[in-house]
């Protein structure tokens, strides 16, 4: 039964669509979407992975990402999913599809049966294109409320979303099985953090990779892909990370929210090299340790640098952020003493419009008000979200990455460079400049550290162990999570 909200949101579109309603939504006009795409795995492979865990939250575009009010599970037919999507900025609606044929590993249909379109089935094709490659095909039939006003209204914007969204979808899916055709072996991962950016991320892309991922909870487990570890306490069973190829520690305080008061601090500092050290501590204790223990730690390591470019070698900056990040790698050493893999992620700016600092950058831009931070000099290192969950992938299998790993494109830019990319991305004016002491106003102690301080970082070692960066470059990078 639909409730008043998502009732609004269907209203709001239809009056959106067709503000006059004054045709019959019967009288449709059936419109058709067609894309395909050369995939480097055979068909049975393709289909296959359609149907594991974590592909439904890796085809999902970070700026329209869908949420999932029903659990999603492998798709049968007769059974439905619920979802609520964006329809329009602050608006979302409830989507009930249904999968109503599958036939593996040939095709496999869902249908709308209640949603914002009038008429929307969507056919997913896998068919073979030699031993190895197959083409994937995307065909849908949609109908927009309104009947023909609706139409006329809405078919342009409809199509261009439709056009971002699976050129998304088909661009990810085609890297993802490149990637995961460099692993020989499915890997038990255990992931903290699992609910962060990062960490929901990095679930599903290890999920739909075929890899058996468990999730570290301080809360108690409510399934069998949950470990329950406190922080202050510990593993409830420390025998449940016997036998594990990989532990990634991504827990923490997020840096960027809230001002850094006294208290804040404390709450950075305390929920990562207390956190940290107790789960090195329990790592190698155990019997049968993790190959690789792959341990979260920023930039900010190298505090403010200027042109100076900095490498894994570098020694650390001085500040409240470096002397933390110091602190936070050193809580891994009983992990190292015991033997185990230890890699220092030492993250950029991580650029996804599903959160972090450039969803909060977006709206300002988008309204022309955006510009460079203080004079724009200072240098600004940056990571596709993408690719550092194909970074972290590479780090689990690749014994040379050891220590710390700058995780940060082989080309960073000045923060003016930075913002006049990003408005440019959007089609909009960077003419505003943000004076430092207006930052310090707004941002308190934190302004400095995150937005003035200039670190221009080069992953050094990321390149010379082999791996390869899809979007090295901003424009790239921005190009790929903006619709």
């Amino acid at each position: 039964m639909r409730g008043p909200q998502d009732q609004r949101a269907r209203d709001t579109l239809t009056l959106v669509l067709h503000p006059l309603f004054l045709i019959e939504p019967s009288r449709l006009k059936n419109r058709e979407f067609v894309l395909r795409s050369k995939m480097p795995v055979s068909a049975s492979r393709l289909f296959d992975w359609h149907m594991k865990s974590g592909a439904f939250e890796r085809l999902a575009p970070p700026w329209a990402a869908p949420m999932a009010l029903t659990p999603f599970a492998e798709p049968k037919a007769g059974e439905s999913v619920e979802l609520l999507v964006p329809v329009l900025p602050g608006v979302k609606a409830k989507w009930t599809a249904e999968f109503v044929e599958l036939k593996a590993p040939e095709m496999f249909r869902d249908v709308q049966r209640r949603g914002p379109f009038a008429k929307f089935n969507h056919t997913h094709l896998f068919e073979a294109a030699g031993e190895n490659d197959s083409v994937m095909a995307d065909c849908i039939t949609y109908a927009l409320p309104g009947g023909a006003i609706g139409d006329l209204l809405g078919h342009s914007l409809v199509g261009r979303k439709l056009d971002a969204t699976f050129g998304y979808r088909h661009r990810v899916l085609r890297t993802d099985l490149e990637v995961h055709s460099t692993a020989n072996a499915s890997w038990r991962v255990a992931v903290t953090g699992a609910r962060g950016l990062v960490g929901r991320a990095l679930v599903a892309f290890l999920e739909s990779g075929g890899h058996d991922v468990h999730r570290m909870t301080r809360r108690s487990r409510v399934s069998e892909r949950e470990i329950e570890f406190d922080p202050e306490k510990g593993a409830a069973h420390p025998s449940e990370l016997e036998g594990f190829d990989a532990v990634i520690h991504l827990a923490g305080d997020p840096i960027a929210k809230g001002r850094w008061t006294e208290e804040k601090k404390r709450r950075i500092r305390d929920s990562r090299v207390p956190f940290t050290r107790r789960l090195a501590e329990t790592l190698g204790a155990l019997k049968h340790p993790p190959r690789v223990f792959i341990s979260a730690s920023a930039v900010g390591y190298y505090g403010d640098r200027g042109d100076r470019i900095l490498r894994e070698s570098d020694a650390p900056g001085e500040g409240f952020l470096s002397e933390a990040c110091l602190q936070w790698e050193q809580a891994t050493e009983p992990a190292a003493q015991a033997g185990i893999r230890v890699v220092h992620l030492r993250t950029g700016l991580v650029l996804t419009t599903a959160g972090g600092a450039l969803e909060q950058m977006i709206p300002p831009f988008k309204l022309g008000l955006g510009g460079r931070l203080g004079g724009g000099g200072q240098w600004w290192s940056f990571i596709a979200l993408d690719d550092l969950l194909y970074l972290i992938h590479h780090a689990i299998r690749n014994d040379r990455v050891q220590g710390a790993l700058n995780a940060t494109s082989p080309e960073p830019v000045t923060n003016a460079e930075f913002t006049t990319t990003l408005a440019r991305a959007l089609r909009r004016p960077a003419l505003i400049p943000v004076p430092r002491f207006v930052l310090s106003l707004v941002f308190g102690p934190m302004a400095g550290p995150l937005m003035m301080a200039s670190a221009r970082v080069n992953p050094e070692k990321a390149l010379d162990t082999g791996f390869t960066f899809h979007y090295p470059a901003l424009a790239q990078a921005l190009g790929h999570v903006l619709p």
